[in-house]
């Protein structure tokens, strides 16, 4: 005999806790169903432990999705305002970073205890380490099948994430259920994500392994100011992370190291005032020695600055502030931080989250194709997407 629940969830994650709570406050039945040991796990390791849990200034313009309008629905009636009451009802101490990043000041764990106690205050049952063995239509709903036995609801909705860090147990799950039911998917690829280089490209750098920098990294029409990592694979940091979503296989990206600086004036007043001095000297008091090495001796530059021309000073600054690399990939879901694409957002409802030719079957989260930059956007999407998901059940 099924048990039965008006609504079930499966994920335990950001974006299905923020349903269940939404969808259980509204009355409903709600059971949330995870195969992990404990909910949100990926709240848990996010921010180095302290949950970037949103960002103030998170729009539509914050999104990649086939569709760029379709997040405008939900984060317009479930802003990072509207989280960040909730996270003061609860007492938990935050403070913003740059760019406007929210972050816990104590653990990540604080946002996870919020969410079960307003789970837990809305009647949402939840239930860990169940397998999910199939999904089928039924009667009045949905008949979903577990080892532990049938579960029937009148809506179903999949909030099991992406493929990013498969370490956790993330999979497929949300894209084949979508296929089942006749929904289209946008290549799902890795996002915020290292990018890695070819192995001469790589050897050459290789004396920079570890070497952090303030850059601007561009990409066709996007550039992201943030810091710039070296790396023994290839190159890191958030800017990477920022660029890498945009970034395609054959593509080039430009690297600006230090980019509120004028190299070449630097090096041209140095030269005016102190033309014994050699370049590198120069560039070591804005860069990190190996790194202002690495440019001088690429450029195969020797002597004073009062033997380089002006040419070969604007050659050399530019070789620091106008890079052109080429990766040879990126890290892979092992290291993404999210997965872009996922479920096409034109065969769902922007302000139900419902499949439009399924009745009762609604996708959220990050198995959806919008994909947040860095720095808490994702997490809003989470919010924002379960939220309305849950008005709607």
């Amino acid at each position: 005999m099924a048990r039965k629940f008006d609504v079930v969830i499966l994920g335990a994650g950001a974006a299905g806790m923020m349903c269940a709570i939404r969808a259980g406050g509204r009355g409903r039945s709600v059971l949330v169903l995870d195969h992990a040991k404990a909910p949100g796990e990926k709240i848990r390791i996010s921010g180095g432990g302290r949950c970037n849990f949103t960002n103030i200034h998170a729009g539509p313009k914050n999104y990649l999705s086939a569709n760029p309008h379709f997040a405008k629905s939900a984060l317009a009636r479930y802003a990072p305002r509207d989280f960040l009451d909730l996270v003061e009802r609860h007492g938990i101490a935050w403070h913003e970073k740059t760019l406007g990043q929210l972050f816990c000041d104590e653990s990540a764990r604080d946002i996870i205890r919020m969410l079960l106690s307003e789970m837990k205050a809305a009647n949402a049952v939840l239930e860990l380490q169940k397998q999910i063995t199939s999904v089928e239509k039924a009667p009045d709903g949905f008949r979903i099948a577990t080892t532990d036995g049938p579960v029937e609801a009148g809506a179903l909705v999949v909030a099991t994430g992406g493929k990013s860090i498969p370490k956790m147990g993330a999979t497929g799950f949300a894209y084949e259920i979508a296929q089942q039911f006749g929904l289209e998917i946008v290549e799902p690829r890795p996002a915020l994500v290292p990018l890695t280089l070819d192995p001469n490209l790589l050897e050459k750098l290789s004396p920079l392994s570890g070497i952090a920098v303030p850059a601007e990294v561009r990409h066709g029409r996007m550039s992201f100011r943030e810091a710039l990592l070296f790396t023994h694979r290839g190159l890191s940091g958030p800017s990477i992370l920022q660029v890498s979503s945009y970034w395609r296989e054959g593509d080039d990206i430009t690297l600006a190291i230090e980019p509120d600086l004028d190299m070449a004036a630097l090096l041209k007043a140095a030269r005016r005032t102190n033309g014994r001095q050699a370049a590198q000297t120069v560039l070591s008091e804005r860069l990190p020695k190996r790194l202002a090495q690495f440019f001088v001796e690429s450029r195969g530059v020797t002597g004073h600055l009062a033997d380089l021309s002006d040419k070969a000073i604007d050659a050399l600054a530019a070789s620091i502030q106008n890079w052109t690399i080429r990766p040879a990939g990126s890290e892979g879901y092992r290291t993404a931080e999210v997965t872009l694409g996922g479920i096409d957002t034109a065969g769902l409802d922007s302000r139900t989250m419902q499949a439009k030719a399924v009745p009762g079957l609604h996708f959220i989260g990050e198995c959806v194709d919008v994909t947040g930059w860095l720095g808490g956007y994702n997490f809003q999407w989470a919010w924002s997407s379960g939220h309305v998901c849950g008005e709607a059940l």
